[in-house]
C-alpha cells in the first residue's frame, strides 16, 4: 500500500512548513489528487489518520480535491477527458491518448492554529 508512504510524505511537508512558518497546530490539510494518479483516496485517509497520531496534525481534517483526468489524443489532436490511465479517446476511440492532467497529488494548502 503506497498510500502509507504518501501519507508520511504529506506529514513531512506539514512539519517542514511548521518549522519554516512557525505554527504549532494544523487543523486541516487540503490535497489535490488526480483521478489518474493511482492514489486511492479512502486508503490515503486511513493512512493519514494513522501517520499523524502524536504530531502537530493529529485530529486535522483531510480534505481531498478531486482533479479530473485529461489526455491529448494523438489521433484527434485535442485534449479529451479521461477517467483512467490507458482509456481510449472518448471522441474517436483511439488508444493513443497521452495523460496531460489528473496524474498529480499535491498539498494545496493548510489550515493552522
Amino acid at each position: 500500500m503506497h498510500e502509507m508512504s504518501l501519507a508520511e510524505g504529506v506529514l513531512q511537508i506539514v512539519e517542514d512548513a511548521a518549522r519554516s512558518q512557525g505554527f504549532s497546530q494544523v487543523t486541516a490539510v487540503r490535497l489535490e489528487i488526480g483521478r489518474l494518479s493511482s492514489v486511492e483516496p479512502e486508503a490515503l485517509r486511513f493512512c493519514f489518520d494513522v501517520v499523524v497520531r502524536g504530531s502537530l496534525a493529529e485530529g486535522a481534517r483531510l480534505e481531498i480535491v478531486d482533479i479530473p483526468g485529461t489526455g491529448w489524443c494523438l489521433q484527434c489532436s485535442e485534449t479529451v477527458p479521461v477517467n483512467a490511465l490507458y482509456d481510449s479517446c472518448p471522441r474517436c476511440g483511439s488508444s493513443q491518448v497521452q495523460p496531460t492532467g489528473g496524474t498529480e497529488m499535491r498539498v494545496r494548502d493548510l489550515e493552522v492554529a
